[in-house]
């Protein structure tokens, strides 16, 4: 989303926003006594299990179970692997994966008043092209049906809802996220000026006749233009286009931060540039809207794990690949028996990510070197009410313009008991400031009232006393949370090099080899991934 609307400052929302000031004003004067007594929990993924890796100390092995197909890792691109498979008739494989949960960084939680995530939270409505993603929409009753002219009809409850975005500038709520609200004639004009050179790029096409900038990635032109700005950075990119006024910058940081989890300082300019210009928007109805629900992407989660049920060993890790003349061999660790197995496979689906496939594979190391993962906290508060703010209502994603964080959605803005305390948010915020490994060792060695304080501290400059109205906090960190398109990557040939198979026995699929950290990318890596397996599989049958 991310295009925001310009904002005419009023008092218009006054009314809702004394309404939700007034809800839950019964239990204020408890809350404030209980300020020191927050509840709060720190979790995340499994790290400590994952570390395990680097020192290989598993008992042998003491069972081996053959299987035709294996997936390795079941978050979105396992999950789509495993839904390809069973699309093309093939419902012989297991799934293995680290975690307790199915779902990668698109799982979810759930408390006593709302679901949550804990991390990806929605999907922009795909581009016309992509027939594989408007099928499995479909199949999911997203999508309830199609107009005679071939648009998409989405379920209207799972479209956000108004008021979707804000911005807090200046000391006031305006609607939209783009700056606008207390910016000078020549800012306003900058910004004016980079959105429309986006369009110009969104409709950019290279010799082939492709978009240069399309989701996913392999449906784009394979033209010079990605090493040319990819070299870059975004920084240095709009400098060379003289952009020099603050808001234009801020806006733009913040939108690598948000998809990348570096600023315009690290990111390419190529993957800065596909943020804006890759979705087309080719349905006019739907320009401003995004698909959301209360546990975000775990909703697409629990659509595609269907096809993957009976078929998952959770708390299975995959520690040694081993690619034998007949089978691939993949030593595995069982944590919660404590014991290792053998899983012979004619074919592995390998859909963890590279820094995981450097201690599961030989010579992957150097190249593995290459990619960079920002580590995230997302942290789910519940409140007794929302301290009084003034200008655009709570929305689905409330932004603090600068601020240390990303910013909170509203879990349930898509219910409609959204205006009942308590009230929940999810919090946002990348630890990607260029030194990725000093800020993972500080996403883990920050105490819980540690994070509590960064969080309340960046809250209160939107939400004066809002300390005083939490009830929980519960902080999911993720250590390698996304893969950040650091200038260069893209067009590295290390990231290329690392999708070719092994021997035809092993593939490789991950949103981290397309170097763009969202659910569309993931999807197709999975089922592109699959029908090249199956077809390799077709050719030794024939």
């Amino acid at each position: 989303m991310k295009n925001g609307v310009r904002f005419n400052p009023s008092r218009r929302g006054f009314l809702k926003l004394a309404f939700l000031g007034a809800i839950g004003l019964q239990f204020a004067q408890a809350c404030k006594k209980k300020v020191n007594r927050i509840f709060l929990r720190l979790t995340g993924t499994d790290h400590i299990l994952g570390h395990r890796l680097r020192f290989q100390n598993f008992p042998k092995s003491t069972a081996v179970v053959e299987i035709p197909i294996l997936i390795l890792g079941a978050g979105v691109t396992g999950l789509s692997a495993a839904y390809r498979l069973q699309q093309r008739g093939m419902n012989d494989f297991l799934l293995l994966d680290m975690e307790s949960e199915v779902g990668g960084n698109a799982r979810h939680g759930e408390n006593a008043y709302s679901r949550y995530p804990l991390g990806a939270h929605y999907l922009p409505i795909p581009n016309a092209s992509n027939k594989e993603l408007l099928r499995f929409l479909e199949e999911s009753k997203i999508i309830v049906g199609w107009t005679e002219g071939g648009v998409p009809l989405f379920d209207e409850e799972q479209l956000s809802f108004a008021p979707q975005e804000r911005l807090f500038i200046h000391n006031i709520w305006q609607e939209g996220i783009v700056p606008s609200y207390g910016v000078s004639q020549q800012e306003a004009a900058e910004i004016d000026r980079f959105m429309a050179q986006m369009s110009q790029f969104k409709q950019l096409k290279g010799s082939d006749g492709k978009y240069v900038f399309d989701i996913p990635m392999r449906n784009a032109s394979q033209s010079d233009d990605l090493k040319r700005l990819d070299v870059l950075t975004m920084r240095s990119w709009m400098e060379s286009e003289g952009y020099k006024t603050e808001p234009v910058f801020s806006y733009v940081n913040y939108c690598c931060r948000d998809d990348y989890g570096t600023g315009i300082a690290a990111t390419s300019a190529f993957a800065a540039i596909h943020y804006f210009a890759s979705r087309k928007h080719d349905w006019s109805a739907y320009q401003d809207l995004v698909l959301t629900w209360q546990e975000g992407n775990g909703r697409l989660v629990s659509h595609l794990k269907k096809y993957a049920d009976g078929r998952v060993l959770n708390k299975h890790l995959a520690y040694q690949i081993h690619v034998g003349q007949d089978a691939v061999e993949v030593s595995v660790f069982d944590d919660k028996a404590k014991l290792s197995k053998t899983i012979r496979a004619q074919k592995v689906i390998n859909c963890c990510p590279q820094f995981v496939n450097q201690y599961l594979l030989p010579n992957r190391t150097a190249l593995t070197k290459k990619f960079h993962y920002a580590p995230w906290i997302v942290a789910t508060i519940v409140l007794h009410r929302f301290p009084f703010t003034d200008g655009a209502t709570l929305s689905w994603e409330n932004i603090i313009y600068n601020g240390k964080g990303l910013g909170y959605v509203y879990d349930q803005h898509q219910s409609l008991n959204q205006l009942q305390s308590p009230f929940v948010i999810t919090y946002y915020h990348s630890l990607g400031d260029g030194d990725l490994n000093g800020n993972r060792k500080q996403l883990y060695q920050w105490t819980d009232q540690q994070w509590k304080e960064f969080i309340m501290e960046d809250l209160e400059k939107a939400h004066y006393g809002i300390e005083n109205e939490v009830i929980s906090i519960e902080i999911f960190r993720h250590g390698h949370g996304m893969i950040s398109p650091v200038s260069g990557f893209l067009s590295d040939e290390a990231r290329i090099e690392l999708t070719k198979p092994i021997a035809d026995k092993v593939y490789f699929a991950h949103s981290d080899l397309s170097g763009i950290s969202i659910f569309e990318e993931a999807f197709y890596q999975g089922i592109t991934i699959t029908d090249q397996v199956l077809a390799d599989l077709g050719q030794k049958e024939a």
